[in-house]
């Protein structure tokens, strides 16, 4: 971006002194680490009061700040916009910015796949548009106002991953994106704690359409019957992929392997997809993506082409490997219930000369629902493929309790979170040349130190 503080000014209804108007932004920050020279620094108030830093963001080469009007003034000579909230105003730049820029927007959420769905259809897309993503774990109230004000101007499309666990989210970062496209991947129980039952997590998810465009189209998991009850009252054009035969767009044929799966698609039964990941459950992200690239036209072969070998964001099911000839599943930005079973299902059947080995984290915001859906997991954990089960949180020894009757002492390992070093040494000497090792765990687990130490 690059815009002048006049321009800003007008654009959050404020004014400013004269001298400052014709002030160069070209970018904005909200955090001194990673702050540019040039930019405009946003001091929210989180865990930490980011004007304290408002000095350390100067001397770093920012050329502006946001002020909020009910914190002190300051004796500072350089550009203060004074507003009544800065993360609000942040949000406000973000959709004036959208707006001069107007690419077409494509929106995505759900209780899974959601950031793969957003990098496939980034690939897809990227075939014959300049095309911006949501980059790492952008896909707040935060993230997504960031994203938007990191886009160039020569942008064509922006795919945007949106996250909730309230209601009221999504409706708030659909009406600030105005999607033309939006998509829900899935209705699984992450969040459950905050929205009680799949129903309600469904409303939420919904959310997400209340600022698409009255010409916009919803693309959505077909198989999901809370999801077709919903639509059934959406005024927008719907497409829906899935399994189901009454889908716009069906998997069959899909073959997995250790590298990739392969599918066809009804619509186009000539042609074989692959997608560079395990897991079936795969294939529906990747239709979530080619409904979209239907949508804009782009030629069959060419979406084919660019799902075949898109980038995967980090630690979303990605083979990386260890330093002992193991090869690390990793998927350890985050976990929920249905996400893990299907991560663990797929990996069971990987082929592998040594043995499969499995390490759990707590899956977090689960609520009183959570040891029930803890131990649920050992639905998807067969013994006859697993050779040992390491455990590491509290919540997750309610999953051990169900699992005691199926593997012997030397097979299932529990530690508390604080002892996640013993974790890694005994993981360590079980693990030889060959072996295959899944981690999984929500983000607060940390199970990356798990990975960091194996690689």
């Amino acid at each position: 971006m690059k815009m002048q503080l006049a321009e800003i000014a007008k654009a959050l209804k404020i004014t400013i002194k004269e001298d400052w108007e014709n002030v160069t932004v070209t970018s904005v920050s909200f955090d001194t680490r990673t702050l540019r020279p040039g930019a405009l620094f946003i001091p929210l108030i989180g865990e930490k009061d980011g004007h304290h830093f408002v000095e350390q963001a100067i001397a770093n080469g920012a050329v502006a700040t946001l002020w909020q009007a009910d914190h002190q003034k300051t004796t500072f000579s350089f550009p203060m916009l004074e507003v009544n909230n800065t993360l609000a105003a942040l949000q406000k730049l973000a959709k004036y910015y959208l707006n001069k820029i107007n690419p077409r927007v494509i929106a995505v959420t759900g209780s899974n796949g959601k950031t793969t769905t957003k990098d496939m259809i980034a690939a897809i897309l990227a075939t014959s548009f300049n095309v911006k993503k949501t980059q790492e774990n952008f896909n707040n109230q935060i993230g997504v106002p960031m994203t938007i004000l990191n886009i160039e101007p020569n942008t064509e499309v922006l795919v945007v991953e949106m996250g909730m666990d309230h209601f009221g989210e999504l409706d708030h970062l659909s009406r600030l994106v105005s999607p033309d496209i939006a998509v829900i991947t899935m209705i699984g129980e992450a969040h459950i704690e905050f929205f009680g039952t799949r129903d309600k997590i469904a409303d939420a998810k919904m959310e997400i359409t209340h600022g698409l465009k009255e010409d916009g189209v919803l693309v959505y998991n077909g198989d999901e019957p809370l999801l077709r009850e919903r639509t059934s009252r959406l005024l927008q054009e719907t497409r829906t992929f899935g399994g189901a035969q009454d889908n716009d767009y069906r998997a069959i044929n899909v073959v997995s392997n250790e590298k990739q799966t392969g599918f066809r698609v009804t619509k186009w039964p000539e042609l074989n997809f692959t997608v560079p990941m395990i897991g079936s459950y795969n294939v529906k992200n990747a239709l979530a993506a080619l409904a979209v690239g239907d949508y804009f036209q782009i030629p069959v072969k060419k979406m084919a082409a660019a799902l075949s070998n898109f980038s995967v964001t980090a630690n979303r099911t990605q083979w990386i490997a260890g330093s002992q000839g193991e090869m690390i599943l990793s998927d350890v930005y985050n976990s929920n219930p249905t996400a893990a079973k299907l991560v663990l299902r797929a990996f069971s059947q990987v082929p592998t000369a040594g043995k499969r080995v499995v390490v759990l984290g707590d899956m977090l915001e689960l609520g009183s629902a959570s040891p029930q859906l803890h131990a649920s997991l050992a639905q998807a954990i067969d013994p006859q493929k697993i050779a040992e089960v390491f455990l590491c949180g509290t919540q997750v020894k309610a999953l051990a309790a169900k699992l005691v009757n199926k593997f012997s002492n030397d097979q299932l390992h529990l530690y508390d979170l604080n002892h996640q070093a013993q974790l890694i040494a005994d993981l360590k000497d079980s693990l030889k040349a060959q072996d295959l090792v899944m981690l999984k765990g929500s983000h607060g687990i940390h199970l990356e130190n798990v990975l960091a130490a194996l690689k």
